[in-house]
């Protein structure tokens, strides 16, 4: 079974972001995937803004990626990039925690106006890390059914898309994990 990582950067809840990851969670586990979920919300402020890169908490999420055979990370836009405390989080991961990992992107804006966000901020940090990101997916506000936890989208166009980026996640992991155990 293959294992991945969920990373949410939202620190609101409740969160459209975290309403598309766990449901990204669910179609993952329904695939035969076994996936930890972690928030930015699980770390005190304390260790994020003081930067206790050697808390327990912060080695647990970096074992957890390290044996991961893949990585989701998603955020909603702030200032057409990803959250300040995401940052905080990712600054204390070691350097190279992604590496050979396929990661997939995933953002959630107000509007088309920072559709580039994933692009121009989110996949860069991806591969500072070391990550392989996928193409990603950015969603809408108003794409995103709040009032439906167990199915957040409700347009068939976004659907398809979702399943779309997930297969070629899936298969990345597979790759990889193939070329690792050889």
């Amino acid at each position: 079974m293959s294992q991945i990582v969920i990373i949410s950067g939202s620190p609101s809840a409740p969160s459209r972001t975290d309403l598309i990851l766990k449901h990204v969670q669910l179609l993952e586990e329904k695939n035969g995937f076994s996936a930890e979920y972690v928030s930015v919300r699980d770390f005190s402020a304390d260790i994020l803004a003081n930067a206790r890169y050697d808390s327990p908490e912060i080695e647990k999420l970096s074992q957890a990626i390290l044996n991961a055979d893949g990585v989701i990370i998603g955020s909603p836009v702030y200032k057409a990039s990803y959250t300040g405390v995401l940052k905080s989080l990712i600054d204390l991961l070691p350097e190279g925690a992604f590496k050979n990992k396929p990661v997939l992107p995933i953002m959630v804006g107000g509007s088309m106006a920072h559709l580039l966000a994933i692009d121009y901020s989110l996949k860069p940090l991806i591969a500072i890390l070391k990550g392989q990101p996928i193409q990603g997916l950015y969603f809408i506000d108003k794409q995103i059914d709040k009032t439906d936890e167990n199915m957040p989208l409700k347009d068939m166009e976004l659907i398809g898309r979702l399943n779309n980026q997930l297969e070629q996640f899936e298969e990345a992991v597979h790759k990889e994990k193939h070329f690792r155990n050889r």
